[in-house]
């Protein structure tokens, strides 16, 4: 049986859709809570993949949370090696971070937004035939450089690079494909002050939330399912 590791980084930010996914195809799945005083492993050794959600803290806070500058070296563990990788919102730019690329504090994107697919989203292994404007959910305040060597997915209005392949199997995605209904509520209520600073409306965001998670997790179902195609594969 393939084994997963999950980094997470805040209760509200779960793998969800992409957890859901790991169940259906018996995939053993590992979560790490390095925020919680968990350890984070030193090397991939026994683990087939690695997820890294998001959460509120930054790339440039490994000062003051020693465990992420750990969880950038498992990432970079995991593309030395060859493992899959897939990165969410904080995630991305861990592992953007672990491929030498700058990640900085950028304008806030929270909310319902469309990304628009790149022409060579078109012909990779995970977003082939997928729409090339979809609406997803937003909750970040940062953004990253592309990663030399890496392959720009997709774009949005305000953020240059919202999501990136690396090699075979190393994704980021700036945003969110794997929240619920119950998800986003959770992060409407735990981030208000965020929510406020920004300028965005958490009473807006719930409303739209059922028709926009329903399209959302269609499109995140099919791009999930063959990330977790690449665990253990050779193409």
């Amino acid at each position: 049986m393939s084994r997963v590791s999950v980094l997470l980084h805040a209760d509200p930010e779960t793998p969800g859709l992409i957890a859901e996914i790991l169940d259906r195809r018996c995939i053993e799945m590992e979560t790490i809570r390095g925020y919680a005083g968990e350890r984070i492993p030193a090397s991939m050794e026994g683990r087939d993949a690695l997820v890294v959600m998001g959460g509120p803290m930054g790339v440039y806070d490994q000062g003051r949370l020693p465990f992420l500058r750990d969880e950038i070296g498992l990432i970079g563990d995991a593309v030395r090696s060859g493992k899959p990788v897939l990165g969410v919102c904080l995630g991305s730019e861990l592992l953007a971070a672990a491929l030498g690329a700058k990640v900085e504090p950028a304008r806030k994107e929270i909310g319902w937004y469309s990304v628009t697919l790149t022409d060579a989203a078109a012909h990779d292994p995970i977003w082939r035939d997928v729409d090339q404007e979809i609406a997803v959910f937003h909750w970040h305040g940062d953004a990253f450089e592309l990663p030399r060597g890496a392959v720009p997915l997709a774009s949005s209005a305000l953020t240059p690079h919202q999501a990136f392949r690396h090699g075979r199997a190393s994704y980021g995605l700036l945003f969110h494909m794997e929240m619920d209904e119950a998800m986003v509520r959770a992060m409407v209520e735990s981030f208000g002050e965020e929510l406020r600073e920004a300028g965005a409306d958490g009473d807006r965001i719930l409303a739209q939330a059922p028709s926009a998670v329903r399209e959302m997790r269609r499109v995140g179902s099919i791009v999930f399912d063959r990330w977790v195609d690449r665990i253990g594969g050779d193409d």
